[in-house]
């Protein structure tokens, strides 16, 4: 498929013309763009001006989902009998208050750490002392039940706060903290193993006061939308689904995770319309800008969940673009076979992996597999048997040397090391990485869209039967022409 028309269009300085306005929109907005606030009504309502302004058919589908953010950092200290400042944070979740109380160990905690039993604190309620008439604090201990059993065990029992610390197994001594699923009333917390061993010590030789403290917005049914734009009707029922999630982590702005992949989709999306290409597909392109991902891909998920059997049955295949411009990046491929990961995708996403190998490959440029790990909003469509395949410029993950002697950037250091913070700003972007993945993300949708062979050899809408697979390698019939 020659795509070199759109991707010649599809520059780096559009992209960026979009992520400024990101920019200024989280600047004006508290500094960020999370779903639920108004950094993010606003993303969404630049998008969908873009979008009609190129003419595509937009609609905004609202959803509620439940909201957290943390308004000022976590503190937690012990009072007596030794003042001592912890190393803490926030549980997603976690209610706001100012606590200071005494600290009670569940009575299963498993110190020292052992593998066998993992530790099961908090999970029961026998698990817990009743708590005093003043206010108390329940420290716990990670492993077995969801951190939310444990914190609503903690409250039925009466404390007024909740210190949750690592298991102490290795890889989980670290300072830890999760999400507790829903809004809580009490502030929770988290601590590392050596701290609590210590603090937990400290209560075996008398009395323990503590200060815990949090300050958090929670919302269990804070609305947000996704933004779905459809190209005109196309030769076939099919449609392509093209999507990135808009919002930002609470924390920063979002300009690689993910104003990056939303920008580039958005400039695909009026380039295409520009040079009429959205009239020549052989199957819709739907374009959509998911809410909610970094709140667990709800956005997404609403999307597939509320898709009658007739609308999912005409989804093709879903490709999902989350962070393309991190600063020590890797050309990462969604790993479509299994080939190199634990998971495949469902038939036909080992097509896609090969649309985007083979297009770096004609280009001189190497690739790697990344899991389908269930980060990112491709997970709804592949749990609902759709074909799914991206890219990924690497997050929180550390560069290997040998990945550094082929792409460039630092061994030894994030691939983005703003990666859910403050510091995701305009400045935290790679141009070349924009570039490269940026042409991908356009050849590979528009060659979904206009391939008449499409994922399978004998041009099919589903995976091959043995019969009818041989009989079109008989016919000499080739992967998306």
């Amino acid at each position: 498929m020659d795509t070199k028309k759109l991707r010649e269009a599809v520059t780096v300085s559009s992209i960026l013309k979009h992520e400024r306005q990101f920019q200024a929109i989280a600047d004006a907005n508290g500094g960020i763009r999370a779903s639920g606030t108004p950094g993010y009504d606003a993303s969404a309502k630049y998008v969908v001006k873009e979008l009609k302004a190129a003419g595509y058919s937009v609609k905004t589908q609202e959803f509620t989902f439940p909201f957290s953010r943390e308004l000022a950092p976590a503190e937690l200290s012990q009072v007596s009998p030794t003042p001592t400042d912890y190393e803490t944070e926030t549980y997603s979740y976690s209610g706001s208050g100012d606590v200071t109380g005494e600290v009670v160990p569940t009575n299963d905690l498993v110190i020292p750490a052992t593998p066998e039993p993992s530790s099961n604190s908090g999970c029961e309620a026998g698990d817990f002392t009743a708590a005093s008439a003043g206010p108390s604090i329940a420290l716990i201990q990670r492993g077995s039940c969801t951190f939310e059993t444990k914190v609503d065990n903690a409250v039925a029992a009466g404390y007024d706060a909740v210190i949750i610390f690592n298991e102490g197994n290795p890889g989980r001594t670290d300072l830890s903290v999760g999400t507790l699923g829903n809004p809580k009333t009490v502030p929770v917390v988290g601590l590392s193993y050596a701290d609590a061993v210590s603090l937990y010590e400290a209560t075996q030789a008398g009395p323990v006061t503590a200060r815990a403290f949090t300050s958090t917005e929670s919302d269990l049914n804070r609305k947000t939308t996704n933004i779905i734009a459809d190209s005109p009707k196309a030769k076939t029922d099919d449609v392509v689904v093209v999507g990135a999630h808009l919002d930002s982590v609470a924390e920063g702005p979002g300009i690689n995770d993910n104003g990056s992949g939303s920008a580039t989709i958005l400039e695909i999306a009026k380039q295409m319309a520009k040079s009429n290409e959205t009239k020549k597909l052989q199957r819709q392109v739907r374009f959509s800008f998911w809410g909610a991902e970094e709140s667990g891909t709800l956005g997404s998920e609403h999307y597939v969940a509320n898709l009658s059997d007739a609308q999912r049955s005409k989804i093709y295949a879903n490709l999902n673009f989350d962070m393309l411009g991190s600063p020590n990046y890797v050309r990462f491929v969604y790993d479509g076979d299994g080939s190199d990961t634990p998971d495949s995708g469902p038939p036909g996403s080992d097509a896609i992996e090969r649309v985007f190998a083979d297009y770096f490959e004609s280009q001189g440029l190497a690739t790697e597999p990344t899991a389908f790990d269930g980060r990112s909003d491709y997970g709804a469509f592949i749990a609902a048997g759709i074909p799914a395949g991206g890219l990924f410029s690497g997050a929180e993950g550390e560069k290997t040397a040998e990945q550094a002697a082929i792409y460039g950037g630092t061994a030894g250091q994030p691939y983005d090391a703003c990666y859910h913070q403050a510091c995701d700003t305009i400045k935290n972007l790679s141009t070349k990485a924009l570039s490269e993945l940026g042409d991908a993300a356009a050849h590979a949708t528009l060659t979904l869209g206009k391939s008449k062979a499409g994922l399978y050899p004998d041009g099919s809408r589903s995976a091959p039967t043995p019969k009818r697979a041989a009989k079109a390698t008989q016919k000499g019939h080739s992967l998306v022409k």
